[in-house]
């Protein structure tokens, strides 16, 4: 499964380039000065990203580097315009970002955040326009015409990040995989090592009454994570996408408290605002909690603050009831 997400690709995009307008006079048999009527060149074609709601990989771009649209065609005589060029379509998953690859700060400049959106990245150059155009009382018969304006190159960097209505955070082997594992259909790869998740994984999350929502495994993170440690950031922007983050706390740590602050302060320090996202704390592995002085001692060390439940995704434990609070935290922010 690894090596079939890829949620970044760096491609060379070509607009195509404007039809060139035509020079032609109006030639019949018994027609006197005809005069000018040569066509309008057709306009290159676009460079355009569409959202696929079938795909959930930038893959198919892999080994696709170089995507060109066509040129538009000249225009020619009896004042037929050219055929436009045909436009370069690029799919892409639900919640793809596109910026320019040699820009400094490297601004976002196109987002797809539903299906069938279409964003022209690279307009086509226009065709130029023909000389019957240019055909005036004092300039009868005009020479010359319009070259069709010029194609545009530029490298584009294509970001994909998950959407989905919960972000689960947590350290390695916090138990995210599992938790995914036994509320949803995902079949995630769980290990007694750390880094088991070394890609995003989604799953559906059946609720009563019909209702669903998607929850998303984010592979774990660990201390200096926003510097690049271990996974790096290369997932941290995933979380940016999640409507409610739920941080999984194992109940193995003896400090979840601190646990709790890392990770908070990893996500401050790769973007500020995941802070203001609704916040949820779940205490996972409460199976092994087997006296109730070791579970007074965690839910002491709980913020007050921030609502919480003790699960264990072995003995269904709080299972349910997580699922009523993610649905009912849900429901508040509709």
């Amino acid at each position: 499964m690894t090596s079939n997400f890829i949620d970044y690709v760096k491609i060379q995009c070509r607009s195509g380039k404007g039809g060139a307008g035509s020079v032609h006079f109006r030639r019949e048999k018994f027609v006197a000065k005809g005069g000018p009527d040569g066509g309008d060149g057709g306009r290159g074609g676009h460079i355009i990203l569409k959202g696929n709601a079938q795909l959930w990989t930038l893959l198919h771009l892999k080994y696709q580097k170089h995507i060109f649209a066509d040129d538009g065609e000249g225009g020619s005589g009896a004042g037929s315009s050219g055929a436009q060029g045909k436009d370069a379509i690029i799919e892409v998953p639900i919640g793809t970002i596109a910026r320019w690859a040699d820009k400094d700060d490297q601004p976002i400049f196109a987002e797809i955040t539903h299906d069938k959106q279409e964003i022209v990245l690279l307009s086509g150059g226009r065709g130029g326009l023909g000389n019957r155009n240019f055909k005036s009382a004092t300039r009868q018969a005009p020479q010359f015409a319009q070259p069709g304006e010029p194609s545009i190159t530029e490298w584009v960097i294509l970001e994909l990040k998950l959407l989905a209505d919960v972000g689960l955070v947590g350290f390695p082997n916090a138990g995210k995989s599992t938790l995914l594992s036994v509320v949803s259909a995902a079949k995630p790869e769980i290990a007694d090592y750390p880094f088991t998740t070394l890609v995003p994984n989604l799953g559906v999350v059946q609720y009563r009454d019909y209702q669903s929502f998607v929850m998303a495994d984010i592979p774990g993170l660990i201390e200096g994570a926003a510097e690049g440690k271990g996974l790096g950031i290369r997932f941290l922007r995933h979380i940016e996408r999640n409507s409610i983050l739920l941080f999984l706390l194992s109940a193995e740590s003896e400090h979840i408290d601190q646990d709790y602050k890392t990770l908070l302060y990893e996500l401050e320090k790769y973007n500020p605002t995941l802070l203001h996202k609704q916040r949820l704390i779940a205490v996972s592995k409460m199976d092994i909690v087997t006296d109730d002085a070791h579970k007074k001692r965690l839910i002491k060390q709980l913020p007050k603050e921030i609502p919480h439940i003790m699960i264990s995704s072995i003995t269904q434990q709080g299972i349910l009831e997580l699922k009523d609070l993610i649905m009912q935290t849900l429901q508040k922010q509709i």
